[in-house]
């Protein structure tokens, strides 16, 4: 029997960053949208136009800490830069298992992120981490 709709644990996360899948922790929230910028034309003898062109794709992850993977990516992103000035990006891909059962695979490409949220560490209390991306571009794989 088949979904009516998808819900939140029918998709799925991963990174590739410099060759490398990075696992990431339990994620428990997964949001993006898309950005554009708004052209408008507003000429004299008819009504005005507005134009949306993309422009890139960013988003949310919030996980749960059950590894030090995703401290670990952004560590050594760190270390890149301040050894020898390089930046690097990373792939994001999206797995949804669809109402019909079948997958859908997102690719993020060019992902730039930062650690929003390290953790709060406190007793009897989950510590959960939160990193924000930015894409240049979500290609239907």
């Amino acid at each position: 029997m088949t979904a009516p709709f998808s819900i939140g644990r029918n998709t799925r996360v991963v990174f590739r960053w410099n060759g490398s899948t990075v696992e990431l922790p339990d994620v428990v929230s997964f949001t993006s949208q898309q950005g554009t910028v708004a052209l408008r034309s507003v000429p004299l003898n008819s009504q005005p136009t507005t134009y949306e062109v993309p422009n890139g794709w960013s988003g949310t992850v919030q996980c749960q800490r059950t590894n030090s993977n995703l401290d670990d990516l952004i560590a050594s992103t760190e270390a890149a830069f301040w050894s020898a000035g390089t930046i690097t990006n990373g792939t994001l891909y999206q797995y949804i298992t669809e109402p019909d059962g079948s997958t859908t695979t997102w690719q993020y490409t060019n992902v730039s992120i930062v650690l929003n949220a390290a953790g709060s560490w406190a007793n009897d209390g989950m510590v959960m981490q939160s990193f924000n991306f930015n894409a240049s571009q979500k290609v239907k794989v």
